[in-house]
């Protein structure tokens, strides 16, 4: 397929929502509202997107490549960083409407590093004892690999700012904003995130000039027609991603992946 077959790429429910292009310019502060639409390769970007969206872990990197607090608000080591004391968040709640609490942490953990014991001290406590110390554990647990998820009636349900209310691995995903969350006005602004895997780039490229997705994962810009139409991250000729003029970028955004670190969901919003 080297053009859209409009009815072959649009006729799932998730993809049909990519319809709705608005034209409007980039703000340099974040808006709240509207509908995110991405168009990513069949390359595990959409599993990324996805547990950017819905998971929180302890500790988050942010963009600017600095440590900060998620889940955990707080930490302390022994002076050997064999011993870990962790203060969580009490206003934290899963997808499902679960209070976030300490017990929920132990089977995310359970494939730590020397891990030794896991320790529940209090609902918002937990105490994690290594074999040998590890300076680096908050940085570690800002790993996805180490995500919280509250499994549930054969469901996983997280913590992030967006509840997955439809997802198909091979191809399209759907995701709202969770009402109240504890990162409102710092992340998450968008009302749904709507995701297509479209393999071939030049059909990505065309799907993004023709208004069908907002932004996409895209390998370089000789694919777009007209390049004064698009954003480009990081830069034109080291292309990630191109956005429509409209879209909202943030002044730091990670370069440890072409996808903000899978937070792209959380991080980016519509102007």
């Amino acid at each position: 397929m080297t053009r859209i077959d409009r009815r072959a790429l649009f006729t799932s429910g998730a993809a049909a929502a990519l319809l709705a292009a608005s034209g409007v310019s980039a703000k340099a502060r974040p808006s709240r509202g509207g509908v995110l639409r991405m168009a990513v390769p069949r390359d595990g970007s959409l599993a990324r997107i996805a547990r950017g969206a819905a998971f929180d872990g302890l500790t988050e990197i942010g963009p600017d490549g600095i440590l900060r607090p998620d889940l955990a608000l707080a930490w302390q080591s022994n002076p050997g960083a064999t011993e870990w004391t962790f203060g969580l968040r009490r206003d934290a709640r899963f997808s499902d409407g679960t209070p976030f609490q300490a017990r929920h942490v132990s089977t995310a953990l359970g494939a730590l590093p020397d891990l030794q014991e896991l320790r529940v001290l209090d609902a918002h406590s937990l105490q994690v004892t290594l074999s040998r110390g590890n300076p680096d554990l908050p940085v570690l647990l800002a790993d996805a690999a180490f995500a919280i998820g509250l499994p549930l009636d054969g469901t996983e349900y997280g913590t992030g700012v967006y509840h997955v209310t439809r997802m198909d691995e091979v191809r399209h995903l759907q995701a709202m904003r969770v009402a109240q969350h504890y990162k409102d006005g710092h992340a998450g602004w968008a009302d749904r995130i709507d995701v297509v895997v479209i393999p071939d780039p030049v059909v990505r490229a065309e799907a993004l000039r023709d208004g069908y997705v907002d932004l996409a994962y895209l390998p370089d810009a000789t694919v777009l027609d007209g390049s004064d139409r698009y954003q480009f991250h990081p830069a034109a000729d080291r292309l990630a991603i191109a956005a429509r003029h409209g879209v909202g970028i943030p002044p730091v955004v990670s370069a440890r992946s072409p996808l903000d670190d899978g937070r792209i969901a959380a991080r980016w919003w519509i102007a």
